[in-house]
C-alpha cells in the first residue's frame, strides 16, 4: 500500500483532524513536522510562539506514541525535507490543513504545490478554520461557516486503528532558539502550549469564567478571566474550532433556565467566533493586505511620515499616557492583552503617534502569543483606518483609562512609579505641579514619561487628514468593490443572531 504523509502545521492536535483521519484511510502514514529557518527569520516571529509550538509538539508526540505513531520532525525548507523523505520513503499524497498565514508561508504553499506536479504527489487540504478558499463571493459565506462548524468531527485515532510508517531516518532535534537567530526575550508569564491545557482552558471558561464574559472583557482588570484566553490554542491548533464552537452550543443547551446571563455570555462567544474566521477570510481572499492599504487610495497617507523616536516610545512603554504604557508592559510579561487595549495600542500608534500600520504590526506580532495572520493584519488595518469600509476608530487614553481602570489598579499593577502618584492626577500624571512630584519622590519626564504629543491637537489633525482623504471621489468610488470583496453579509441575518453590540469590532482575539 501507498505511504501517505501527514504535514503538521497549524494544527497540533490529534482530535478533529480531518487531514490525518483521511490519510489513515489510504494506508500506512507518515506524520511529519518541520521547522522553517525562513518562517523564524521574518519580523513577526518570535521566541514565546516558539517555544509555544515545542510544548504542543512535546504532547503531540506523546499522543502519537500511545497510538503506536511517531512524529518525525524535520529542520529545513520544506521543498527541501518533502525531496529527502520521498527518496528514503516514497509517499503518493500529502494530507494537511489549509493555512492562512503570512507571505512566507504563502510562498511556500505555492513552492510546496509546484513539488507536488512534478513529483506526481497528491496533495489533499483540508480547511483548519471557516475560511473558504477560493472563494467566489461573500454572500454564502455565512452558511458555508455553518457547515464547517456544524459537520461531525474526527474521532482522535486509537490504537490500532492506524498503521503508522516508521520515519526512513531519525528526525533531527528540534532546534535551539538561538539557532534560528530568535531573541532571547519571551513572556514570564505567558500561557503554556498543548491541548491538555486548551481543554482545561476551555472548560474552566464554560464551567465558571463565562458569566463575567460580556460585562469583563473590555477591562485590561477583569479581561484576563472573562475572556476565553484560548486564541493561542487555536491559533497554533491545539483544539479546533469546530470543537470549541460545538463543546460551547452543548454546554449552552444544557444550561438551566435561571442561567440567562451565561446562555447570553455564550451566545456573545459564539458571535466571535464566526468573526475570528470573517477576518482570516479576508486575508486568505487577499493576502496582499499583510504589506499594503486594503484600500490603495490609502497609499503614501502615511508612509513617508515615519516618527522613529514616537515608535521607540511605544514599544519602550514610554508614551506618557498611563494606560497605554502599562499594556506594553502587560504584553510584555504575559504576551496576551484584550481586544480594547490591543484596539487602542493600534489606533494611539495610527493616529496622535501617525505611525504607519505594518511596523508596529510587526512589533505587535512578536508581542502577542496568539498572533493569527488573518485577524492581526486585517486589524490593524481596520484600526489605522486604511481599509476604506469601516467607521474611523480612534480610542482617547485618558478615556479608557476613566472607563476601564477608574481606581488605577491596572496602571499601578505594571507601572510602578504611578502607585506614588495621588489619585487626583491619576490619568493625567504629567500635569502634577512640581512641588508635588517632589513630595511623593516621583519626577515626570523620568520615572514617568512626558507625553510624545498633544494627545487633542495631535488626534484632531489625524483625524482631519484622514477625513480629507476619504472625501475625495475617487477613494469614494472605490469603497464599493472592497464591500463586495470583504465586507461582512451579517447585517441581512435575523436581529436575533446579532447577538453583540459591536461585534464587528471584533478581531485580535477572544
Amino acid at each position: 500500500m501507498n505511504t501517505s504523509l501527514v504535514w503538521f502545521k497549524r494544527d497540533l492536535r490529534l482530535a478533529d483532524h480531518t487531514a490525518l483521519c483521511q490519510a489513515a484511510a489510504q494506508g500506512p502514514v507518515l506524520c511529519l513536522y518541520v521547522v522553517e529557518p525562513s518562517v523564524w527569520a521574518q519580523p513577526d516571529a518570535a521566541l514565546q510562539h516558539y517555544l509555544f509550538i515545542q510544548e504542543s509538539l512535546q504532547e503531540l508526540q506523546t499522543a502519537l506514541s500511545a497510538i503506536g505513531g511517531t512524529l518525525h520532525i524535520a529542520t529545513g525548507e520544506v521543498v527541501d525535507v518533502l525531496s529527502q523523505l520521498h527518496v528514503q520513503q516514497p509517499f503518493a499524497a500529502i494530507y494537511s490543513h489549509e493555512e492562512t498565514g503570512n507571505a512566507v508561508t504563502y510562498a511556500r504553499d505555492r513552492a510546496v504545490a509546484q513539488w507536488c506536479r512534478t513529483h506526481r504527489v497528491a496533495w489533499h487540504e483540508h480547511p483548519q478554520f471557516g475560511v473558504v478558499r477560493r472563494l467566489a463571493s461573500r454572500d454564502k459565506w455565512q452558511a458555508q461557516w455553518q457547515a464547517h462548524t456544524s459537520a461531525a468531527r474526527w474521532p482522535v485515532p486509537v490504537a490500532g486503528a492506524v498503521h503508522f510508517a516508521p520515519p526512513a531516518a531519525a528526525g533531527d532535534a528540534m532546534p535551539t532558539p538561538s539557532q534560528l537567530g530568535l531573541a532571547s526575550d519571551a513572556p514570564p508569564q505567558r500561557q503554556l502550549g498543548g491541548r491538555a491545557l486548551a481543554l482545561d482552558v476551555l472548560q474552566s471558561f464554560l464551567q465558571d469564567r463565562c458569566g463575567h464574559y460580556r460585562s469583563g472583557m473590555s477591562s485590561p482588570l477583569s479581561a484576563p478571566s472573562a475572556c476565553s484566553r484560548l486564541s493561542a490554542y487555536l491559533a497554533y491548533g491545539c483544539i479546533s474550532l469546530r470543537e470549541v464552537v460545538q463543546t460551547t452550543q452543548l454546554h449552552a443547551a444544557r444550561l438551566p433556565p435561571e442561567a440567562s446571563q451565561q446562555k447570553r455570555a455564550l451566545v456573545a462567544f459564539i458571535s466571535r467566533l464566526h468573526w475570528h474566521c470573517h477576518f482570516i477570510q479576508k486575508l486568505e481572499s487577499e493576502p496582499a493586505l499583510e504589506w499594503r492599504n486594503l484600500h490603495r487610495g490609502y497609499d503614501g497617507l502615511r508612509e513617508h511620515d515615519w516618527n522613529p523616536a514616537h515608535f521607540e516610545a511605544l514599544v519602550a512603554g514610554r508614551t506618557g499616557w498611563p494606560m497605554v504604557d502599562a499594556c506594553v508592559v502587560m504584553l510584555r510579561e504575559t504576551g496576551w492583552l484584550n481586544f480594547r487595549m490591543r484596539a487602542m495600542l493600534v489606533s494611539v500608534a495610527a493616529y496622535p503617534l501617525w505611525l504607519h500600520w505594518r511596523p508596529v504590526g510587526e512589533w505587535l506580532a512578536r508581542q502577542f502569543l496568539d498572533y493569527e495572520p488573518g485577524i492581526h493584519w486585517s486589524q490593524l488595518q481596520m484600526q489605522s483606518g486604511t481599509t476604506g469600509i469601516n467607521t474611523t476608530r480612534v480610542y482617547n487614553p485618558i478615556k479608557q483609562a476613566q472607563d476601564h481602570d477608574p481606581q488605577g489598579h491596572f496602571v499601578r499593577r505594571w507601572l510602578p512609579a504611578m502607585r506614588r502618584v495621588p489619585d487626583t492626577w491619576l490619568f493625567e500624571p504629567w500635569r502634577m505641579p512640581p512641588e508635588l512630584q517632589a513630595r511623593c519622590g516621583v519626577t515626570v519626564g523620568k520615572d514617568i514619561a512626558m507625553p510624545l504629543v498633544d494627545l487633542e491637537a495631535a488626534t484632531r489633525l489625524a483625524k482631519q487628514r484622514m477625513h480629507a482623504l476619504r472625501a475625495q471621489p475617487a477613494v469614494r468610488a472605490a469603497r464599493a468593490a472592497i464591500v463586495d470583496r470583504h465586507g461582512s453579509r451579517r447585517r441581512r441575518d435575523p436581529p436575533e443572531r446579532h447577538a453583540v453590540k459591536g461585534a464587528a469590532q471584533l478581531g485580535f482575539d477572544f
